[in-house]
């Protein structure tokens, strides 16, 4: 469409045809106010905060209902608008209850913005406010009703942007009120984006609410620590009795990612750090028993067996394990400690996709995978398998939100009968067991589909192969051949391979593997690695499973555990392993290349980008000194650096990764197929993340409140 040209202010002004007034107004820096608009949610005239002065135009209008035209003259700031927009905050307060001092909105309250900015200080009204109970809706969600002022953002985004609509009105004129779904309390995700996006302090959080003031917090923005979207999440820390403590988890200057969006985990699953169950120093068996010791006695203890472990049986005894929610620089080095130090192959960690088969089936092939803002912006998507909503919850937003405003062709494969189903275009059921990797046989002309919906396969397969663009999302249902399959059935699409935790996709490129290099290299095309780091192992080392036969056996001496539970994920026999718990760094994390920024409290701040933690850097470089061989270099800046001269697909634009944006890497390694049995699901839901998960008050709380509601229904039916 061809752009228009208008006039704001005096000045010149060109948007595409089809923009908002509003929207026009803030590209040059022109801001009008506004309480019930709100960037892709519909619009709904409610305020009138955003009237303004249009040439030709009998009486002023409001700028987020308003299209602009060609030759349209705008006046935004002029007495008779000051004047209306004083009066509109004047109704607002005339019933609005003055307790700045205790709301929890006070300091970011746009209502409280518009008092100060148009000086309503003297009310016209005496008619006595009304108060009402504050009423709590969940564990998260507090409503204070007095406080509305019934602009309906909450109402839309949930359910408009979530697609859940536990929010409503009830009542009709001065009557009306927000209500929840479930007459006293909401049935809803616990997303808490109503909260994020009310502009007063109408709604307010469980986890926050009377606790402190923005100003006295320090705003730390960092990756969340949960599942592998790569969300952005700003850390409200303080100082408290105790030390520094979080407060709040939102996304305050809607960067990153996910924009304005974050899920119950991203936003109130902080709370695991102040777990009394973390372990915050080292602990050592003394006569049988783990006491509390410095890192200096637990470096040495650790270093000491590894050098016996060495000269008595050699790097073959020893296996390490490496965790998919620590940095990547951490797992660079822990792979680089294996493998330089060590001298051994014996490196797993917890697979939650086939990351290597992807890599493999990509060789050669160049700009096939896509990014969190390609399934935003994508004419169509291809979704085999996974239940977004549950396990990824902003590829779930994206999704909804690319159908909602770009109608988007939505196709669904799964064996579930899954919530986004609501948005495809085409939705296809397959068998539980192995339906997904049928339909792949099917998609590449290799089976025929026999069933009773074959028909609808059949037209799914025909008008996915004639989409244009395309990209195709799939989970951990996939692996091996079919997905090779699967990108050479669909040589217009780009694709994404889910893992389920915050940090699979790292743990992968850097090499916790016992056949591939960082990379997704062989051990045989390390060349690049051997002249930098030295002699390296060649023959290919044990796999988890493989390591677990091997100490039954008696032949697998040691096991280097960091940031993982291995025995308890792959439910091997917990006798075949005597592990020391040297200590649990726990931090916030991400799927995509995305820098951290560290929050006060020790050990908190851990991310894939460019800075390590503290803790698991320092015993390996302390274990390493101990055995001779240079680890160096141990800056993060400096690992980083490596990675990106070492690492096939980390060629990204450093400056702008450390301006705070992140970046997308491509799968540039050959690749391997693996053994498909040992890509083991998390299986985490929305209220749920593995150990992270389990000490979160809040989640707990909230899965508790959840699962008394389902009884409660089962029990009134």
């Amino acid at each position: 469409m061809p752009d228009v040209n208008i006039t704001i202010d005096g000045k010149k002004v060109t948007a595409p045809a089809g923009t908002l007034l509003i929207e026009a107004c803030k590209s040059v820096g022109i801001e009008v106010p506004s309480f019930c608009y709100y960037p892709n949610l519909s619009l709904q005239g409610a305020c009138r905060m955003c009237l303004v002065k249009i040439e030709k135009m009998p009486k002023l209008q409001t700028a987020c209902t308003t299209v602009i035209t060609e030759g349209m003259a705008v006046s935004t700031d002029t007495p008779e608008i000051h004047q209306a927009r004083k009066g509109m905050v004047e109704l607002l307060l005339g019933n609005h209850p003055l307790d700045c001092p205790v709301c929890d909105a006070g300091g970011e309250c746009e209502l409280q913005d518009m008092t100060f900015s148009y000086g309503a200080a003297e009310s016209r009204y005496i008619e006595p406010k009304h108060h009402r109970e504050e009423q709590q809706w969940s564990p998260v969600v507090y409503f204070d009703r007095p406080r509305c002022i019934l602009c309906y953002r909450c109402v839309r985004v949930c359910g408009e942007g979530m697609d859940v609509w536990a929010l409503g009105v009830q009542n009709r004129g001065v009557s009306s009120i927000i209500a929840p779904n479930q007459e006293d309390h909401l049935e809803c995700e616990e997303c808490g984006m109503c909260i994020d996006i009310c502009p007063v302090g109408a709604l307010t959080s469980g986890a926050y609410r009377y606790k402190t003031r923005p100003w006295e917090m320090n705003h730390v923005g960092t990756p969340c620590t949960h599942c592998a979207d790569g969300c952005k999440t700003t850390l409200g820390v303080r100082r408290s009795d105790t030390g520094m403590e979080i407060v709040r988890g939102d996304n305050r200057d809607k960067s990153g990612i996910n924009g304005d969006f974050l899920c119950i985990k991203g936003r109130y699953a902080f709370d695991f750090v102040d777990s009394a169950e973390r372990i915050t120093r080292p602990l050592i068996r003394k006569d049988g028993q783990l006491t509390p010791a410095s890192w200096e006695e637990a470096f040495q203890l650790v270093g000491r067996n590894f050098r016996e472990t060495l000269e008595r049986h050699g790097g073959q005894a020893i296996g390490v394990f490496g965790s998919n929610r620590t940095t990547n620089e951490e797992n660079y080095l822990l792979q680089k400690f294996a493998r330089v130090v060590l001298q051994t192959n014996n490196i797993d960690h917890h697979r939650t996709a086939d990351f290597p088969a992807l890599a493999a089936a990509l060789a050669g092939k160049s700009g096939r995978t896509a990014s969190m803002r390609d399934v935003y912006s994508a004419p169509a998507i291809l979704l085999i398998g996974s239940d977004p909503t549950e396990q990824h919850p902003l590829l779930a937003w994206q999704i909804r939100n690319n159908v909602r405003l770009h109608r988007a062709r939505l196709y669904v494969v799964n064996s579930q009968s899954i919530k986004l189903r609501r948005q495809a275009t085409l939705f296809a059921q397959v068998p539980e067991s192995g339906g997904e990797a049928a339909f792949i046989d099917f998609l590449a002309g290799n089976a025929a589909h026999a069933g009773e919906n074959a028909a609808q396969l059949q037209d799914l397969r025909d008008k996915v192969r004639a989409e244009p663009e395309l990209v195709v999302i799939f989970g951990s249902e996939l692996r091996g051949e079919s997905i090779a399959r699967l990108v050479n059935a669909l040589p217009q699409a780009k694709f994404v391979s889910l893992g389920d935790y915050a940090n699979s996709r790292g743990a992968a490129d850097m090499g916790l593997y016992p056949d591939l290099l960082p990379g997704y290299l062989p051990l045989d095309k390390g060349s690049s690695f051997a002249a930098d780091w030295g002699t390296l192992p060649t023959l290919p080392g044990l796999n988890f499973l493989q390591m677990s036969e091997s100490a039954k056996a008696g032949q697998l001496k040691a096991l280097y555990v960091v940031g993982a539970n291995p025995i308890n994920r792959f439910k091997v026999d917990p006798f075949a392993f005597s592990i020391v718990r040297i200590a649990d760094a726990m931090g916030f994390e991400v799927h995509k290349l995305v820098p951290f920024r560290r929050g006060e409290p020790a050990d908190m701040g851990q991310s894939r980008g460019a800075q390590s933690g503290e803790a698991d850097r320092h015993a390996v470089w302390l274990e390493a000194h101990g055995l001779e061989p240079k680890m160096s270099p141990f800056d993060p800046m400096a690992i980083f650096d490596e990675i990106q001269r070492l690492v096939p697909g980390y060629e990204v634009a450093r400056l702008n990764l450390m301006a705070g944006n992140d970046q997308h890497t491509e799968f540039s390694g050959l690749g391997a197929l693996q053994d498909p049995g040992l890509i083991v699901p998390a299986n985490d839901g929305l209220f749920t993340s593995g150990t992270l998960g389990r000490y979160s008050k809040v989640l707990n709380s909230v899965s508790e409140n959840q699962h008394r509601t389902e009884q409660t229904e089962v029990a009134a039916d």
